[in-house]
């Protein structure tokens, strides 16, 4: 099956795990998907996460991250699609929830967040918001 937005299944993946309050997800990998997983964790938002090989591509395993019960991502939205690419300059870079979050922001340099895009002064196609 040709899935259209390999992201868009990533972020729905993990919201649908963290409405469940399932301890982990496993989500098919690809290198941009290992490289938001990178991200995430680096931010502090997910436990740990683990490569998995098997026949296929492998599996990224993902240990989600409670606080008191409650999931510490609140909120996964994807911006940019494949039909709407959504491009932002260095001046222009999206805050999210009043810097509370953080923007995946897929630049030339690689994928990295909204701040680190601002140190490095840097645009690109902002992939997605994670809160």
């Amino acid at each position: 099956m040709s899935m259209s937005d390999p992201i868009a299944d990533y972020l729905t993946r993990l919201r649908n795990a963290v409405r469940a309050h399932h301890k982990r997800v496993d989500i098919p990998a690809s290198n941009l998907k290992k490289e938001i997983t990178r991200i995430l964790h680096e931010q502090k938002l997910i436990t740990n996460y683990a490569m998995v090989e098997d026949e296929k591509q492998g599996v990224i395993r993902i240990q989600l991250k409670y606080y008191n019960g409650q999931s510490v991502i609140t909120g996964l939205r994807r911006v940019s699609r494949p039909g709407i690419r959504r491009y932002r300059s260095a001046d222009d870079l999206p805050r999210v929830n009043n810097g509370l979050g953080v923007a995946i922001i897929s630049t030339s340099k690689g994928i990295m967040t909204n701040k680190q895009a601002l140190k490095e002064h840097l645009g690109g196609e902002v992939m997605c918001f994670v809160w």
